[in-house]
């Protein structure tokens, strides 16, 4: 085992992972974490805490995670490229490990211009893929990245991001090659709608032996109503919205939109279950926790397993 984390834990012994996702509030209330983790405990094996998401500043993603664990949840620790350079990057996964965080995302971050501060200094020191191998320097030879020693090194279970629909599209397995190169101990992907593309990039990894050497989980945001799948397909880039996604939410009541969405993300999970080179899921719910419940029970998720 690389670390302690629950996670690996899960994935090591081939049981189909289920990861969910928590935004921190935009405010000092660690009230809304505990109350948004009451949804997900017990329903998945850790939980994303997202690190000042959309560039809007939030409440820091180590001390929600630290809540988290407090709460008996085990936190995927995320970490942006955007707002550090190494020195304090190294400085706060010495803190978090120290802390008792056990699993990591390495992020290269939303583009400041989006956010509330657009006129704030990104800093883009290194970029996610230095991230994760600096992260397993740290973990594995107990080096920091100028290659002095560390007296105790952070046993992080390192995770990483990949878009299979971001053009150009052929470039995209060879991107998750080198992030699995640099240190990628599992991979979470964009929210996935068009399966017949994602169906072609993870044969591809695994043809090119990539599912064999790290852990894949699907990403997965189940549509709220047709008002949300038709900006998700017009206005956010990188997502892939096919037109039968639309057409099936059109096709149903107004009220009955989000059930439909929630039944189109479960046929989605009992397809993953299926597929070669796909560990697990990763539900990223924006707000929705609540929801984790209903669609892991209705996906057939549960129970989830308790290793020692």
């Amino acid at each position: 085992m690389k670390s302690e984390s629950n996670l690996e834990k899960v994935l090591s012994q081939g049981i189909f992972a289920v990861t969910g996702e928590l935004g921190p509030p935009r405010g000092a209330d660690a009230d809304v974490v505990r109350e948004k983790a009451k949804h997900l405990k017990g329903r998945v094996d850790a939980v994303n805490v997202t690190d000042n998401q959309t560039a809007m500043v939030r409440l820091a993603s180590w001390a929600a995670s630290i809540l988290l664990i407090q709460e008996g949840l085990e936190p995927n620790y995320q970490m942006v490229c955007r707002d550090r350079n190494r020195l304090a990057m190294q400085a706060d996964i010495l803190g978090a490990s120290a802390l008792g965080i056990k699993t990591m995302l390495c992020l290269s971050g939303d583009h400041q211009a989006f956010g509330d501060h657009p006129k704030s200094r990104k800093v883009y020191d290194i970029d996610s893929i230095q991230l994760i191998s600096m992260v397993k320097k740290m973990r594995d030879e107990s080096k920091f990245l100028s290659g002095q020693d560390l007296t105790k090194a952070p046993k992080m279970f390192i995770g990483a991001a990949e878009n299979p629909f971001a053009r150009p599209y052929e470039f995209r397995v060879h991107r998750l090659a080198k992030k699995i190169a640099a240190g990628a101990d599992f991979i979470q992907t964009q929210c996935i709608y068009n399966m017949d593309r994602f169906r072609d990039w993870i044969k591809q990894a695994y043809d090119m032996g990539l599912t064999e050497k790290t852990y894949i989980l699907a990403g997965l945001t189940p549509m709220k109503s047709l008002k949300m799948a038709l900006y998700m397909k017009n206005s956010v880039p990188g997502l892939d919205v096919p037109d039968w996604v639309i057409k099936r939410l059109e096709g149903v009541d107004k009220k009955k939109q989000a059930d439909e969405g929630i039944a189109i993300a479960c046929e989605q999970i009992e397809e993953f279950k299926q597929m070669k080179g796909v560990a697990g899921v990763h539900l990223m719910l924006i707000e929705w926790e609540h929801k984790v419940p209903e669609i892991t029970e209705r996906a057939k998720l549960l129970p989830r397993p308790t290793i020692q």
